[in-house]
């Protein structure tokens, strides 16, 4: 892999590159929402198809030319739909974000009301932040975890949302590291005539396999990234049945965005050819084997993982017990300098500020990509332990960083 053909236009920019796939090959990437796609992928994302305007659906385009735009977008439908058993497919949204817009859209009015798990209790933004444009159009009220268990409580959700009566309840999490029941929040939606989202954005490859339980026919619409743990086109995707298919087309077209993203159509379609195959189901069960591996020998190092484990590809840290004066900003940083890049995230109960907060959260989707498994875990583990412990060490660091350089040369990246 090179960037020969930029350089010869734009030197500064090949520089960039070339500096990105470096990072990326000499450090161990575990932010839980970043993969590696293959080169495959990466082809087809950088195609011709980035010239082509193709807004409208296959069949019914706004312009001329669309043919093979077509082909592309019907084969990640249709292989959308053999992955997740879904009636209705719509792979057009720019991103995961813009999904969630693409089902608001669809049923609800301004001013609406939104049910959904509070960010700090590890939900996302375009659940109904303030500063999101959830939070600015909907009336929102959040959800939130058992701070002592670290779990949802799905009977106080019910309870919440019969007192608060929402036209819409969103499932799902970007820092929550247990399965969602999602039989129980529907239970909740109907108690109130309410529709059920469900966000699978951090598990969409997880479900795909089989891995982790799917909302596909249990919540009325289901929303997902098509990177992070399914290692497609960077993107989002909605699903829903046939009921719903029109009003959610026409709400991501025109409703939210314009033309397609055509190229990353296409890196979607490749992508989930590739998570069609058998080995795929084999990866998301190393992916969250990695997770509860690590998630133990970090717990083993004295740090306390929230909920007490994982069932998913990510483990959130709690710092406060174990490092009360070092908060998840400095924990981030200190590994990053030895090559380790996860974030910082703020935990049930969050007392620091969220752009300072109190935990980190990793994930495992990438090392798994680049074929590590268990044994791995517990070397990770042991960086991380080491230099959270000692963040202005540098000795410690030394030695991390030279363990990070073992690992990633040891299972080399794009090679």
């Amino acid at each position: 892999m090179n960037h020969e053909t930029v350089r010869e236009t734009d030197p500064a920019v090949a520089d960039a590159l070339d500096g990105e796939l470096g990072r990326q090959r000499d450090t161990l990437a575990m932010i839980a929402s970043e993969n590696h796609v293959s080169e495959a992928v990466m082809a087809a994302q950088g195609s011709a198809l980035t010239n082509k305007y193709a807004e409208g659906y296959p069949g019914k385009r706004y312009y001329a030319g669309c043919e093979y735009a077509d082909d592309v977008e019907e084969l990640a439908i249709e292989r959308a739909r053999e992955l997740w058993g879904a009636e209705h497919v719509n792979v057009q949204p720019h991103s995961g974000t813009q999904a969630n817009m693409g089902v608001y859209t669809a049923i609800l009015e301004p001013g609406d009301k939104i049910l959904s798990l509070d960010l700090n209790h590890g939900g996302h933004l375009s659940h109904g932040h303030p500063a999101n444009f959830t939070g600015k159009t909907y009336e929102v009220e959040q959800y939130e975890v058992d701070e002592e268990t670290g779990y949802i409580d799905y009977e106080g959700l019910r309870e919440q949302a019969e007192a608060f009566e929402p036209d819409v309840i969103v499932s799902g999490f970007s820092a929550y590291p247990r399965e969602v029941e999602f039989e129980r929040v529907q239970e909740a939606a109907d108690a109130v005539d309410a529709y059920h989202l469900a966000d699978i954005a951090h598990i969409t490859g997880l479900v795909a396999a089989g891995v982790h339980e799917s909302p596909v026919g249990v919540a009325d619409f289901v929303t997902g990234s098509t990177h992070k743990t399914i290692r497609a086109g960077r993107g989002g995707i909605i699903m829903c049945g046939e009921e719903h298919a029109s009003d959610i087309d026409s709400a991501v077209f025109p409703g939210a965005q314009g033309g397609p993203l055509m190229h990353n159509v296409a890196g979607k379609a490749v992508g989930f050819k590739e998570a069609l195959d058998p080995s795929f189901t084999e990866y998301a069960e190393q992916v969250v084997a990695n997770a509860r591996t690590l998630a133990d020998a970090l717990a083993a190092h004295g740090f306390e993982i929230v909920s007490g484990g994982t069932d998913t590809h990510l483990v959130l840290v709690d710092l406060r017990p174990s490092h009360p004066d070092t908060t998840g900003g400095t924990a981030e940083e200190a590994l990053e300098e030895v090559g380790l890049v996860l974030n910082a995230n703020t935990v049930p109960g969050e007392t620091r500020s969220p752009f300072n907060p109190s935990g980190i959260r990793a994930g495992t989707p990438a090392l798994t990509t680049r074929g590590m498994g268990e044994a791995e875990m517990e070397r990770v583990a042991e960086v991380i332990a080491t230099v959270v412990d000692a963040p202005d060490d540098a000795d410690v660091k030394a030695e991390a960083s030279a363990e990070v350089d073992a690992l990633t040369d040891a299972h080399p990246l794009y090679e």
